[in-house]
């Protein structure tokens, strides 16, 4: 058996442990000219000064832990090193889960495969290889963005990001920060959308039929796990559950758990919010509850002539233009 495990394939790609650094004839045998660290533990320097390059990227192995953003820099250093031709050893403590974790991302990105596909590769030079499951949630967002170069300016990665600010505020028992709420309409892309809901009393638009979140439905053929969409929801539930929008801004950065949504026109109770998560009728919690009421909401079908822009603070000359959400 190998001394240290090499990726199968070209690359001079290796995985490990803290104890494969020790094995110095090895690394040296394989050329190993960078290093990459991925934890959160002190360092024993001298163990590094073989080594034409050592990166740390300090991370512990917990399921919360934000690995995703660092993907980009860690690609960058693994090619370096291995355009540089000399070999590139990732490591962890046990070189199972966030060393794994950091090598997978790069297979994605250098072969354009899927993660079950990248550990099934990495697991034929080392079998333990197992990302918790926090990490495998990542690398999968990170295969649907593409894997992109610049993570953080991805919708989908800010809107991933905006969900656990949530999460964690709901832990804390208190309202997300108000510059740390996401209100969709301003951050995605123009276009057409198939319906809008519009307030029964004064008939201004309120949202856009991309904008309705989909759940799953504890009531759908008796399946636990049936997830609807939102056209579906709109039919089997009694709200329409929605990302947050410009016009609710005036209420939910004031700090609270839960309170009324209004129309901005005509102040009718047109919904509520509640960060901590809201039960569906149709027995789902949804996290965050932001809904809009059906009995005090119509739903206009769109013509095919226009559309109209989503309802926002800008929106002032009630232009016809469309908003479209990027999916996670």
């Amino acid at each position: 058996m190998a001394l240290i495990d090499k990726v199968p394939g070209d690359l001079r790609l290796y995985i490990g442990g803290m104890f494969t650094l020790r094995r110095r004839e090895a690394l040296q045998q394989a050329n190993i000219t960078h290093v990459l660290s991925v934890l959160r533990s002190p360092l024993d320097q001298d163990l590094f000064s073989p080594f034409k390059k050592h990166m740390v990227v300090e991370v512990d192995d917990v399921e919360d832990e934000n690995l995703l953003e660092h993907f980009p820099a860690t690609n960058q250093f693994i090619k370096e090193g291995l355009d540089g031709g000399g070999g590139v050893l990732v490591h962890c403590a046990m070189g199972k889960s966030r060393s794994a974790t950091v090598v997978i991302a790069y297979l994605m990105q250098e072969h354009n495969i899927s993660p079950s596909e990248a550990l099934s590769h990495l697991r034929q030079a080392r079998s333990i290889c197992e990302p918790n499951e926090g990490f495998m949630k990542q690398l999968e967002l990170y295969g649907e963005m593409k894997t992109p170069e610049d993570v953080e300016q991805t919708p989908a990665y800010q809107r991933w990001v905006y969900q656990r600010e949530i999460e964690l505020s709901r832990a804390c028992g208190q309202a997300p920060e108000a510059d740390k709420i996401r209100f969709e309409d301003e951050h995605v892309p123009d276009q057409s959308s198939d319906f809008e809901l519009r307030c029964r009393k004064c008939r201004r638009p309120l949202a856009t039929s991309q904008y309705l979140l989909a759940h799953k439905s504890s009531l759908d053929d008796g399946d636990l796990n049936v997830e609807t969409s939102p056209a579906a929801s709109t039919k089997t539930c009694a709200h329409y559950f929605l990302d947050p929008l410009s016009w609710m801004r005036p209420e939910l950065e004031q700090g609270k758990l839960e309170g009324r949504l209004e129309c901005p026109k005509c102040h009718n109770n047109v919904g509520k919010y509640a960060w901590q998560g809201m039960q569906c009728s149709c027995g789902q919690w949804v996290l965050p509850g932001i809904s809009l009421s059906k009995g005090r909401i119509d739903e206009a079908r769109k013509s095919t002539v226009g559309i109209r822009r989503p309802p926002g603070a800008a929106n002032v000359l009630g232009q016809n233009v469309g908003h479209s959400k990027q999916n996670l």
